[in-house]
């Protein structure tokens, strides 16, 4: 694949079923992609409406003799292919049944699919080798694997699939013992520590998959003489760490010849307010720490079902730059309807790439190299879901990550990473899935806990280092004395201001806070009618030379936003930051969010207004190394939505630099110095 470094790569993907005129029909998707500075076609098949189940006989060769005919008459006109069968496993069954003897895929509460196999079958296996192989003969660029390739997530399975009975023999043989469906969903669901059950379930998993990747790599590279790769999409990290998978290992096994592809997912499918572009930005963020360095990057740009009725172009725009500033490799567009038949039909579609284009050729000809991302950093692990002590005894609990923290933080114009950083933010029961050396290294540099968390550390016998005694959550129903909490005042001079209020009234819980010797309380909390209730937020620097920041709420994001509590959020990244603040930060209106990275000495600040209402961001730069002296090195440029890229001019008073131009609803703000 061509270098992407002065120029944003379209991979378009669409479908172009059998049938007499589809000559016609690719030779037309050829003029629309070149007509549009679409560099690849990603060829479905079989997919969505026409999905009828694994393909087979005669109708799998009426595809292949498709796709043969497409791959032909796009190479001609020199674009790139790629292909894209519909299923491994299977999706949904969707009113599909099975017709190829596959051994289905089970629940957790023993529903079976119709029409999705287990990854342990035999037959299926074959089936997948054979498919594969059969298409990899034509020697496309990529052969993608679909995010079927999973075990959650399989309606009409509740949870998902991983609980038949070829999977439970194979658990059984690690366990040493008999074992009965309901017998290991008791025991990897129970609440209190995980059971030994989880772990080995989850090795079953994994090695099943890995097989299935390893041999399906095999055939790839051998049918295709090593002209073809693969290429995975994949869901959520937090889902999939319930499965145990190994990212890496993963990776590896479906390289060829030491090249793979990924299609991350990372945003909604349809219109979303843009402050949800907070979840976007952190899960490219967290994906990209995730995948190996040998592998290429391609995030899913995509509505559902497949029509621009489901998205607009101004979302859908702002989702291809966020994707462009993570480093992507190209953009895997999905935006015509699976049931599309001409290209040319869609002449709305074409404006939008036409459109977005310059923003993202800017930004590609700016491209940093191997940007290392800036930001408070959001410790996780793969094996997390291994790790969770569970309450409830439902699967789902053991979906886990930072991304309210990410939220949090972003929404308040705090950049994040999910990188080892100098300031890192630890929220929720992920906390207890880290050894006690992993948090003192943690509780050595700048550490911002929730109540939750900060619970979990005093029961760990941590509470020294914290500079608070944490309590069990309490829960806004409980109703013990002095009453239900309401308000947060500040008590400290801080840039808020003391005496100013903020609301907790509709928090989950609150953390009991009991500060000890040398914490700085910064807020306090009260009931409605003023009575102390208990500590808000503290700050402490500890014996080991690290600064904690502890917050009584359980549920950061979930506070009521407002412009006093970003500035408690920006003070405490400044208190933790100590004698070395680095990060920028942003403020100036509501939900202006930040991604910053660096390359080398270049520093990149992209900043999108996440509100309908137009905005003048307002960064805010430390001195410090990682800073420029002469704040008039620094340049700015105005990414609006679907239009030329303008340089912008920035005002300094201080430290603080603003936006003279107003950013609007979804645009970008890149500043470089």
């Amino acid at each position: 694949m061509n270098s992407p470094a002065r120029r944003a790569r379209y991979h378009l993907r669409f479908q172009l079923r059998p049938g007499d005129d589809l000559a016609d029909r690719a030779g037309a998707l050829a003029r629309m992609c070149g007509e549009n500075g679409v560099d690849e076609v990603v060829l479905l098949l079989g997919a969505e409406q026409l999905y009828t189940g694994h393909l087979a006989g005669p109708e799998e060769t009426s595809w292949f003799a498709a796709a043969a005919e497409a791959l032909a008459v796009l190479s001609d006109a020199g674009l790139d292919v790629s292909l894209n069968p519909w299923v491994t496993a299977g999706h949904a069954d969707r009113g599909r049944a099975g017709t190829l003897g596959f051994a289905p895929m089970v629940s957790p509460t023993g529903r079976t699919a119709a029409a999705q196999a287990s990854f342990a079958c035999p037959r299926w296996r074959k089936w997948l080798y054979a498919h594969y192989g059969r298409f990899a003969e034509l020697g496309f660029r990529v052969l993608w694997v679909e995010d079927d390739f999973r075990f959650h997530n399989h309606a009409p399975l509740d949870w998902g699939g991983g609980f038949e009975p070829l999977m439970l023999e194979r658990l059984a043989r690690l366990a040493g013992e008999p074992v009965t469906r309901e017998q290991v969903v008791a025991a990897v669901t129970a609440p209190g520590p995980p059971h030994p059950w989880r772990t080995l379930l989850q090795q079953v998993w994994r090695t099943a998959q890995l097989e299935v990747a390893e041999e399906l790599a095999e055939v790839v590279r051998e049918r295709s003489g090593g002209r073809s790769q693969l290429g995975l999409m994949s869901s959520p990290p937090a889902a999939h760490s319930v499965e145990g998978r190994d990212w890496a290992a993963l990776f590896t096994a479906l390289s060829v010849r030491s090249r793979v592809v990924h299609r991350p997912h990372f945003a909604p499918y349809s219109d979303t307010p843009a402050r949800g572009l907070t979840s976007a930005i952190w899960s490219l963020e967290l994906q990209r720490a995730l995948r190996p360095r040998h592998a290429t990057c391609e995030p899913e740009i995509e509505n559902w079902p497949h029509t621009s009725w489901s998205k607009s172009d101004t979302q859908t725009w702002s989702e291809m730059v966020t994707a462009q500033l993570s480093a992507a490799d190209a953009l895997l567009l999905n935006v015509h309807p699976t049931h599309a038949e001409h290209a040319g039909r869609f002449p709305r579609i074409d404006r939008l790439l036409r459109r977005s284009r310059p923003a993202l050729d800017w930004l590609a000809e700016r491209g940093q190299e191997r940007p290392v991302p800036l930001g408070v950093g959001l410790p996780w692990r793969q094996d997390t879901a291994s790790r969770l002590t569970t309450v409830t005894g439902r699967l789902e609990e053991l979906e886990a990550d930072p991304g309210a923290a990410a939220d949090f933080l972003l929404g308040y114009g705090v950049p994040v990473t999910a990188q080892p950083a100098p300031v890192q933010a630890l929220f929720g029961r992920i906390a207890d899935t880290f050894s006690d050396d992993e948090l003192h290294d943690m509780l050595r540099g700048g550490l911002l806990l929730d109540g939750v968390a900060a619970a979990v550390l005093t029961r760990r016998g941590l509470a020294g280092l914290l500079g608070v005694r944490a309590g069990e959550p309490v829960s806004r129903d409980e109703h013990a004395p002095p009453g239900p909490y309401a308000v947060e005042r500040v008590v400290t001079d801080v840039p808020a201001g003391e005496g100013t209020l903020l609301s907790v009234d509709v928090q989950p819980a609150l953390a009991r806070l009991e500060p000890l010797d040398g914490a700085q309380v910064v807020t306090s909390i009260h009931t409605p009618d003023g009575r102390l209730w208990g500590t808000g937020r503290c700050h402490f620097v500890n014996s080991l030379g690290g600064r904690v920041a502890v917050l009584a709420a359980t549920a950061p994001a979930e506070l009521a936003r407002s412009d006093e509590d970003r500035l408690l959020v920006h003070a405490a990244v400044r208190f933790l930051e100590g004698k070395n603040p680095r990060l920028p930060l942003v403020s100036g209106a509501p939900h202006l969010i930040p991604h910053a990275s660096r390359s080398g000495e270049a520093r990149r600040l992209a900043v999108v207004n996440g509100s309908a209402d137009a905005a003048r961001p307002r960064v805010h730069l430390p001195s410090g190394p990682e800073l420029p002296s002469d704040h008039g090195t620094v340049r700015a440029t105005l990414l609006a939505p679907l239009d030329e890229p303008v340089r912008s001019a920035v005002e300094p008073t201080g430290d603080v630099l603003e936006l003279m131009d107003a950013l609007p609803h979804r645009g970008w703000a890149v500043f470089e110095w």
